[in-house]
């Protein structure tokens, strides 16, 4: 399959293919369409907010050259102010130089200094002992490395780790626990991939970033779609009316989606589960944390 970049127009999200399909569907492109103004507005005071009354003053963020990361830098300094924000470039020796290269246009362009750290040597050096793991074992120990240098960061710079796992992977489990799905909040976890490309262009980042195939670099010549085996464009649509709207498999056949796809979104969003709630907890008492005790974080004050 090819890559596309999911295009938008002023601050809709992802124009629909015009296919037959597509069109006989309940306009599903206007349905992913976002107010960019308002929502940069919610996610600015969202991340101010969520920061300090935890007692934090600054936020870090992984940047890896990609457009979820940029925007949520973007968010961070619009919310704390750019000498507040501290974005992290951690490259692997296979890293794409492109993907570097982005990541500092993003920082410079938002007024950011960036740290950068190369996780070569511990990467290879627990491989070593390792050396028949595949690369989805390769590309897992990477998240969690990078994530475990943003939470040394996190105490060595009393700055909260803020995430930048969008809706789309986080259904699809798209992502590695303790790794990129690892932070202590989200802005960007509302929404979906086509309306982060959406919001990216209202906000002006760079078209380098914007425009290049979606890729977590775990791997050389590693595409986020290809690895799915489907465009964003296509499953954001599928999950809003899934996920969203709660259509049924029958209505989703109906309005012209393969009974296969379907299916193979259902398991992935259903076998996905695990990853998007905090570890399972044995009933034992009559307040079990995370069922029972589930009072906000500012319970108390």
């Amino acid at each position: 399959m090819t890559s596309s970049t999911p295009s938008a127009t002023g601050c809709t999200a992802a124009n629909v293919t015009e296919t037959a399909d597509a069109l006989s569907r309940p306009d599903a492109a206007g349905a992913l369409a976002v107010d960019c103004a308002l929502v940069t507005e919610i996610l600015t005071g969202f991340v101010r907010e969520e920061v300090r009354k935890v007692g934090f003053e600054r936020g870090v963020i992984g940047l890896s050259g990609g457009i979820d990361s940029a925007l949520t830098l973007a968010v961070v300094c619009r919310a704390l102010g750019p000498e507040n924000a501290i974005p992290v470039i951690m490259p692997y020796r296979a890293s794409s130089p492109a993907s570097e290269r982005d990541a500092r246009l993003v920082a410079t362009q938002l007024g950011t200094t960036p740290l950068v750290v190369d996780i070569s040597p511990q990467i290879d050096a627990y491989f070593d002992r390792n050396p028949d793991a595949d690369r989805n074992r390769r590309g897992n120990k990477m998240a969690r490395e990078r994530m475990s240098i943003l939470y040394d960061l996190s105490l060595a710079r009393a700055a909260l780790v803020v995430g930048t796992s969008n809706k789309t992977e986080l259904l699809l489990g798209y992502g590695t626990i303790h790794g990129d799905m690892a932070h202590a909040l989200n802005p960007l976890g509302d929404l979906y991939k086509t309306q982060i490309f959406a919001l990216a262009r209202y906000l002006g980042l760079p078209a380098a970033v914007i425009e290049k195939a979606p890729s977590a670099d775990l791997w050389e010549g590693q595409s986020d779609e290809e690895e799915l085996g489907f465009e964003y464009a296509a499953v954001d649509q599928l999950l809003h009316l899934m996920i969203d709207e709660r259509r049924t498999r029958a209505e989703l056949h109906a309005l012209g989606f393969e009974d296969a796809f379907v299916k193979q979104i259902h398991r992935r969003v259903r076998d996905s589960q695990y990853k998007r709630r905090p570890p399972l907890i044995a009933k034992l008492s009559n307040r079990t944390i995370d069922r029972d005790f589930r009072y906000p974080r500012d319970w108390g004050r």
